[in-house]
């Protein structure tokens, strides 16, 4: 039996009082960043062969099923206003398409050769890499995907929460974050998808900061989409380029378009 699908360490659930269950969801919570800090040596692996593809004009894919899906899309989506980077630069392709994201589409992971059709949409070639996310790793959407993926050339990663899965022996560089049974038996949208979720947020933020799109700490290319990025955009604005009058500074900063640039037509 896989580990994400066996039984729970607790039982009646339904008898325990809402302090006990949140105490102990919280007690299983606790133990996906050790269990993450395990394979952070396969995690730096792949995020040394992103940045190599990427400043190669490569683009980075994540690809999944459900839940794996749906937190490969957001993690891709965030890094354009967050990084500015372009749209296209990092994809999230999740079984059954666009509708998948807020509502399941039956049987769509189960179709072993739509997930390298997917990746044709996007004119996938070797200078990609993709990622598949699946906590099982044993869906046949992200297994065919990435059996494609070798037979082209292109780089495979995966994660998964179960050890030894068919998903990591295609995978070149696989990350197996082991976390145990879930809290609800089978649940894999609890401990499994937060140990995906903060191995998505390491390895792109690992690699939005290797690619230069990070300063210091700070988010200098961020896209100015809303007045609280505009108003963070001013103070980093004014810090960086001793600007003192922060009506000054803002409308340096909304010329421009980012903080990098701004700070650099200022220091001119």
């Amino acid at each position: 039996m896989k580990t994400t699908e066996a039984d729970s360490f607790y039982d009646n659930l339904e008898k325990m009082s809402v302090s006990e269950l949140l105490i102990n969801m919280n007690k299983e919570d606790k133990t996906v960043p050790n269990a993450i800090e395990k394979v952070i040596p396969q995690i730096e692996l792949l995020v040394n062969q992103i940045v190599i593809k990427l400043n190669s004009g490569g683009r980075l894919f994540y690809m999944g099923a459900g839940t794996s899906g749906r937190l490969g899309i957001v993690d891709a989506s965030e890094c354009p206003p967050t990084y500015g980077i372009d749209h296209g630069i990092v994809i999230g392709i999740i079984a059954g398409g666009d509708e998948a994201i807020r509502k399941a589409v039956e049987f769509a992971e189960d179709d072993v050769h739509q997930g390298w059709l997917d990746l044709k949409k996007n004119k996938i070639n070797s200078k990609d890499v993709v990622i598949g996310i699946a906590a099982s790793g044993s869906t046949p959407y992200v297994i065919g995907a990435l059996q494609a993926c070798n037979e082209n050339n292109i780089v495979t990663a995966c994660i998964t929460c179960n050890p030894k899965s068919e998903l990591a022996k295609v995978s070149k560089f696989p990350i197996e974050v082991i976390v145990g049974p879930e809290f609800v038996t089978g649940s894999t949208r609890m401990k499994s998808g937060t140990a995906q979720k903060l191995v998505l947020n390491m390895i792109s933020t690992s690699v939005m900061i290797k690619l230069g799109r990070v300063k210091g700490n700070k988010m200098v290319d961020m896209q100015l989409s809303n007045d609280k990025l505009v108003d963070r955009g001013t103070q980093m604005l004014m810090k960086n380029a001793g600007i003192n009058d922060y009506e000054e500074a803002k409308n340096l900063l909304l010329k421009h378009g980012s903080v990098r640039k701004a700070t650099e037509a200022y220091k001119k």
